[in-house]
């Protein structure tokens, strides 16, 4: 029974540094820029989710605002702090992010606190019965891996079924091709920032519950998130989702039959091997393609 509920807690905390690594992924594969400021853009986006269920009582309303704020958020990010230096030295975005990512925090303190605070779960708590035993694996744990996977199909369905993904794909590889065929490449850069906005904000309403919500709460899930993308390949969204389960899963173990305060260790070592091994990740293609 333990190594079910290991596995069960390995999938439920893979899909939350998923939604990370594909909030990154996306970024990378549109602007070849490491946003270092998504953990902190997840956690003002949950922080307004958590505003609104005060207000309203609603968990829904609650989890809904949050992702049109973390929609508003990415755009909003991308046209008037990213866009002036995408084109330049890659230092220059790096800076950017890391200086965000400390006004933001220095921001959500000021306006919420730094006292870490609780966020109401989807669901309930109790985890399911299996042969007369109750899992560690609830309601809740369900909806955060539907939820995940339902993000993931969209956005395949988006990139490969529609106009419009077909234009993001071709402004992210080559951006001077589409416009030269009319497409609006700084518009659908700003789209995607917008949607890799959303699976950050995701994340962060799912997984406050587990960790509450304070400035600082969500840092070790930008590790996390950034380990998984950088294990499935930096281009490859479907990459992103395979690598946050392989973490998950790893670390559950880890944790469970070796000892919890070995995670974070656990995490840099799989990173490691990774980059020994397969520095382009496991699913990109060995072939480099033209920026």
């Amino acid at each position: 029974m333990q190594f079910v509920n290991l596995t069960l807690t390995g999938i439920s905390n893979g899909m939350i540094y998923a939604a990370v690594a594909l909030a990154l992924v996306l970024i990378w594969r549109a602007t070849r820029i490491i946003n270092f400021a998504q953990g902190a853009m997840l956690m003002f986006t949950t922080f307004v989710a958590k505003a609104v269920i005060d207000q309203t009582g609603s968990y829904w309303w609650g989890f809904v605002a949050g992702l049109a704020c973390g929609f508003a958020f990415g755009a909003f990010v991308e046209l008037v702090i990213v866009r002036p230096v995408e084109n330049k030295p890659p230092l220059n975005a790096v800076i950017v992010t890391l200086g965000l990512l400390i006004l933001i925090q220095a921001g959500a303190g000021m306006l919420f606190g730094v006292t870490p605070e609780s966020f109401p779960p989807a669901f309930g708590i109790r985890g399911y019965v299996l042969d007369g035993q109750r899992l560690l694996f609830t309601s809740t744990d369900l909806f955060i891996v539907l939820s995940i996977l339902g993000l993931a199909l969209v956005l395949l369905l988006l990139f490969r079924g529609t106009t419009l993904g077909l234009q993001m794909r071709a402004s992210a590889f080559e951006p001077e091709v589409a416009r030269m065929l009319g497409v609006r490449v700084g518009r659908m850069l700003t789209l995607g920032w917008g949607l890799a906005a959303v699976a950050g904000a995701l994340a962060g309403v799912l997984i406050a519950p587990q960790v509450f919500l304070g400035p600082y709460q969500f840092d070790p899930f930008l590790v996390y998130g950034f380990t998984a993308a950088v294990i499935g390949g930096l281009d490859s969204p479907f990459g992103s989702v395979v690598g946050g389960l392989i973490l998950g899963l790893t670390l559950s173990y880890l944790s469970g039959y070796v000892d919890n305060s070995l995670v974070g260790l656990g995490a840099l070592a799989a990173l490691i091997v990774v980059l020994m091994a397969r520095p382009e990740g496991l699913f990109t293609r060995t072939a480099a393609r033209k920026v």
